[in-house]
């Protein structure tokens, strides 16, 4: 169950004396907005790739990472991850991922005779156990990006004087367990309760999960606005017709494509947003 905070109910139908500019409720995704996880996400990946394709030399080749970081936007579902190393050592050529990845997977599985839901299950069963042995090492490959821990505090800690910053409730809304968002934001001291950090285990696509959030929101409808990295994930809230005054918004310094950023620009629904205007107050973020 979703609830706001006491401090926002208080408020009551303080919605209407907000500034128009002013979420009064933000929902952030995790990975590829917050906090960047590539470093993990290869090692994960390439553990699952040594126990498929077990290659005789198991340190990857060089440039590898490289490669995978670029192409890291093309990946929806995690088991993507190994089968696009796979694609990157058998030598295809970054332009036809970046192109083709949809075809390219199905092609790939086929001719090595793989299924997709066993490499998804070994992708979580190398990341379950290092998670087991060495939460430590694992949690240290990830790395929140510039001036985003700083906008956190100072969203958390505003007080509705000012009017550059009132209260907007904050939530993380992400595929990634919530049990390691929190450790990871604790580990930068920053302390958001277990309720308003929706993960994984919540098993619910994530326009349900802005719909519950307005839903627990009193007085009326709430100003919602929500930062995903992943063009599909925007494009399914606009599906939602119950969702169309959610305010949508693109991490350009996420896990996305240029085209896919030229997509959302020439999307009226949805803003292109720069790590340089979302660390600013919410007046500099585009309309």
């Amino acid at each position: 169950m979703i609830v706001l905070t006491e401090r926002h109910r208080m408020k009551g139908s303080a919605t209407s004396t907000m500034p128009a500019h002013t979420p009064t409720i933000l929902a952030l995704d995790f990975d590829g907005v917050l906090c960047d996880g590539l470093l993990e996400y290869f090692q994960t990946s390439w553990r699952t790739y040594c126990q498929i394709w077990k290659p005789n030399n198991q340190t990857p080749p060089d440039n590898l990472a490289l490669q995978f970081y670029r192409l890291r936007p093309v990946v929806e579902i995690g088991w993507e991850m190994p089968v696009l190393l796979r694609a990157l050592v058998l030598g295809i050529c970054e332009q036809t991922i970046l192109h083709d990845w949809p075809k390219l997977t199905k092609s790939l599985l086929e001719t090595e005779k793989l299924d997709s839901a066993d490499i998804g299950k070994k992708v979580d069963a190398v990341r379950d156990e290092w998670i087991a042995n060495d939460l430590e090492s694992w949690l240290g490959l990830h790395r929140f990006y510039p001036g985003i821990i700083e906008r956190l505090s100072r969203t958390l800690s505003a007080t509705g004087t000012s009017p550059s910053e009132p209260i907007t409730q904050l939530f993380i809304v992400t595929t990634k367990e919530g049990r390691f968002v929190k450790q990871l934001l604790q580990q930068q001291s920053i302390e958001l309760p277990e309720e308003r950090i929706i993960g994984k285990e919540c098993k619910r696509p994530k326009h349900q999960t802005l719909r519950q959030l307005i839903e627990a929101s009193p007085g009326e409808a709430a100003a919602l606005w929500f930062v995903e990295d992943r063009l599909k994930t925007l494009q399914s809230v606009q599906q939602q017709p119950d969702l169309t005054p959610v305010k949508l918004y693109l991490a350009d310094w996420g896990y996305n494509t240029t085209a896919q950023q030229e997509s959302a620009r020439n999307d009226s629904r949805i803003q292109v947003l720069s790590l340089a205007e979302f660390v600013q107050d919410f007046s500099a973020w585009p309309v």
